[in-house]
């Protein structure tokens, strides 16, 4: 972009930006799982699946669609935009702007691709505890606040002061 501060010189995110930002986001993921839910619960009602795991198939593969959905979404956004809808309510951006998608690809795989998972008993409090120590350890990285998803990609989340 032109005009814009070097990619190294820009103003890191805020932790609380970036929560702010996902949280945004994990409503409008949240409601698409709960209109998955209610969807997979009335097919697998409907064709005598439903006691299959305990009846908690519809919860495994309401998960494990919103959260490919959203990993598309986010590998998608960042790819195209630089920011998901959350981060542009929040006025942040990912930097640089020259991300390969590949990269961008894997970014989006370790966090939040872990939502996937969050469906399948024992599987989901591992995933938990992954997406929390990615959010703790953006906390503890000081100066740049990077999580592990970050430092994989080659990039950082900064204020977009335009």
């Amino acid at each position: 972009m032109a005009g814009s501060p070097s990619w190294a010189d820009a103003l890191p995110a805020e932790w609380w930006e970036r929560l702010a930002a996902r949280a945004i986001e994990a409503l409008v993921f949240g409601v698409f799982y709960y209109i998955l839910f209610i969807a997979l619960w009335g097919i697998f009602r409907t064709v005598g699946m439903l006691e299959v795991f305990d009846g908690r198939l519809p919860g495994v593969f309401a998960w494990l669609a919103a959260g490919l959905g959203y990993v598309g979404y986010d590998w998608w956004a960042h790819s195209r935009r630089g920011r998901t809808f959350g981060k542009a309510i929040m006025r942040i951006r990912l930097a640089p702007d020259d991300v390969p998608s590949g990269a961008l690809l894997k970014r989006s795989l370790l966090y939040p691709g872990p939502v996937m998972l969050m469906g399948i008993p024992v599987v989901n409090l591992l995933a938990g505890m992954l997406l929390f120590c990615v959010g703790l350890l953006i906390l503890i990285d000081k100066p740049l606040e990077r999580g592990p998803h970050d430092r994989l990609a080659g990039t950082r989340v900064v204020k977009d002061l335009q």
